[in-house]
């Protein structure tokens, strides 16, 4: 589909029968499902000439007419914030995003984001997802640094989310943990969905979403602390933290998904001082490698360590000897 402006037809696939109808036409079209859920609100979604609902289900061989309106025109002002550029060209951008900044506005983060910083670096942004998220394919927490990339037109945002929606990209992180596991390697492939009790987190569940982590000790702090090499093969919202936490080595300083820690007298210097100054979670998107959407070029961006984790590095290594 082309995810322009326009009147599209799509019709469901067998592989899609019974599915939510936002979800099914979220996969078809390479929309975001809230992006989809708008248009359905909007009764810009019909079948047969009726609106539909989001919570309708898919039935195989159904079409439906999705009318995309003009992107509203952005009332974000842009914001001169400095971006540090692992790449970029015509079709995209990868930045090395800093912890602390959020990617997209939201209630209560109406100025500083990413997106007020590319909207002044950046001539345009497909604006497809909406005024408030233009260009954004994936996401990192705001606590969360490393490398992150943006579309720049219309055509690279659709292929791009339709490379994230194929897992078609290698993304590695690193994590510092507290505790050590007992393996050296494991892929973790439990399900994830919301938590029951506390919505704004996420939790292993029975019915939750299939979520794939592979992840590898890099490193052993005696039975401390322990450096972790993640490979995501999802893209779950929290899914690192939430399988580390699962699996009993959560990511240091994970304010939501881990116990408050301050490291006590059994943990050597400088590896105890320079834990306790860690002000975020020990989070950051190292690798992010896939073909260019447009030339099918490989490209591989690394984002260097920022300096809170680096310093952390530096001293875990000199007091583990």
């Amino acid at each position: 589909m082309n995810a322009g402006i326009g009147m599209t037809d799509v019709v469901i696939p067998d592989s899609l029968h019974g599915r939510r109808l936002d979800q099914a036409l979220a996969d078809l079209t390479g929309l975001s499902r809230s992006r989809i859920q708008s248009l359905l609100d909007e009764a810009h979604i019909r079948k047969h000439g009726q609106p539909c609902k989001a919570s309708d289900r898919a039935g195989a061989g159904e079409r439906y007419s999705i009318d995309i309106p003009p992107a509203a025109p952005l009332s974000l002002t842009p914001e001169a914030i400095a971006l540090d550029i692992l790449y970029e060209d015509a079709h995209l951008i990868v930045i090395n995003k800093p912890a602390g900044m959020v990617v997209h506005p939201s209630h209560g983060h109406d100025a500083g984001t990413l997106v007020h910083a590319l909207l002044h670096h950046c001539d345009k942004l497909p604006g497809i997802n909406g005024v408030e998220r233009p260009g954004i394919v994936h996401r990192l927490d705001k606590d969360t640094s490393g490398s992150l990339v943006i579309a720049k037109t219309e055509d690279a945002h659709r292929r791009l989310t339709a490379m994230f929606a194929a897992h078609a990209l290698d993304r590695q992180y690193l994590a510092w943990c507290r505790g050590v596991p007992r393996w050296q390697h494991k892929r973790i492939a439990s399900a994830l969905g919301r938590h029951p009790q506390h919505r704004q987190k996420m939790a292993v569940r029975e019915d939750g979403k299939p979520a794939l982590t592979d992840a590898q000790v890099e490193r052993r702090y005696a039975d401390d602390f322990c450096r972790m090499r993640l490979t995501l093969h999802t893209g779950r919202t929290h899914q690192i933290r939430v399988h580390l936490a699962h699996e009993g080595i959560p990511v240091l300083k994970d304010a939501t998904y881990a116990r408050s820690f301050q490291p006590g007298k059994g943990v050597p210097e400088p590896a105890r001082s320079a834990v306790a100054a860690l002000k975020r979670q020990a989070l950051h998107a190292e690798l992010l490698a896939f073909a260019h959407p447009v030339s099918g070029e490989p490209l591989s961006c690394i984002a260097p360590l920022p300096a809170d984790l680096s310093q952390l590095s530096e001293a875990l290594d000199q007091a583990y000897v």
